[in-house]
């Protein structure tokens, strides 16, 4: 029998779930001036987590004003919630309104036949619409990896939006990487998102905008026992949707050095992040985890 408080919190999961139904089924302008809303109000009330911004940022760009950097945090924060109830039409909009709002772009060609591939997909906040885009647009099966949400209910949500089109597999991180690696090499493209922190276990510490950061080192890994080419995707929130941006292949990823291949990685994602700032997810603790004896940042 469930207690009061878990009755509540699946009285207030599918109202929420139910909220996106309708939220999906709105213009446009009127959802993203929705996200406006919510974003200024998360960065009044989610105190702790704005601080998590401002010291991020404050790390990243010591270059950049403290009036500089307290704006990109209100932006955060709005792009952020934007993202957020974005999803109401990617996981319940009718099929044709994706592909009016999604527009796949750059080197599509890298998509193209069955050679083992690796997408390098960073964490910015139009992290879903870029996997929707994919999996409805192009004629290949997709993997990711998946983290189960403690609220069964907003889980099954999540992976029926995830899994809505194409012949997707989301691989739980309790399944290892034998089948993430066999998928790979029977040509079906990994869908990677490497660029947090998850702790120092079979993490390597390398410099992220100049400050050491624990990083998973899994996209050379991947790479190279999946014998894939690696190939960036960023997607990008716009005025009318998302813009998804297929990259040319890496030629130095893999090498034979998996920690050189994360410095690479980190180097390169700086560029993509300096090209719109706000839109990352700064929200996450990037530099948690720190060396043997470094106070914690946050």
């Amino acid at each position: 029998m469930k207690t009061p408080g878990q009755l509540m919190s699946a009285l207030f999961t599918r109202g929420g779930i139910v909220f996106m139904q309708v939220l999906a089924t709105l213009p446009l302008a009127v959802v993203r001036g929705l996200g406006v809303a919510l974003g200024g109000l998360l960065y009044v009330v989610a105190v702790p987590r704005r601080r998590v911004v401002q010291t991020n940022l404050r790390l990243c760009f010591p270059e950049r004003t403290e009036q500089e950097r307290e704006a990109l945090t209100r932006q955060t924060f709005v792009f952020f919630a934007q993202a957020w109830l974005d999803r109401s039409w990617l996981w319940h909009g009718h099929p044709d309104k994706l592909k009016q709002r999604l527009w796949l772009t750059g080197a599509l060609a890298e998509l193209d036949g069955e050679q083992p591939t690796v997408l390098f997909a960073p964490h910015f906040v139009g992290l879903d619409a870029g996997w929707a885009a994919l999996t409805q647009q192009v004629q290949r099966s997709f993997t990711t990896i998946y983290t189960d949400q403690a609220n069964k209910l907003l889980d099954r949500w999540i992976l029926r939006g995830r899994q809505r089109f194409g012949h997707t597999r989301l691989f739980g991180r309790a399944e290892g990487v034998q089948p993430i690696i066999s998928a790979l090499r029977a040509g079906r493209p990994l869908y990677l998102l490497p660029d947090m922190n998850f702790g120092p276990e079979e993490s390597v510490f390398v410099p992220f905008y100049g400050v050491t950061a624990a990083t998973v080192p899994s996209l050379s890994r991947f790479a190279k026992l999946g014998r894939a080419k690696v190939v960036p995707v960023v997607t990008r929130l716009t005025a009318t949707g998302y813009e998804v941006e297929v990259m040319p292949a890496w030629t130095d990823v893999p090498s034979a050095d998996f920690v050189a291949d994360t410095v690479v990685m980190n180097t390169r994602l700086q560029g993509y992040i300096n090209t719109m700032p706000a839109q990352y997810y700064w929200v996450h603790k990037r530099f948690k985890t720190r060396p043997e004896g470094e106070d914690s940042v946050y």
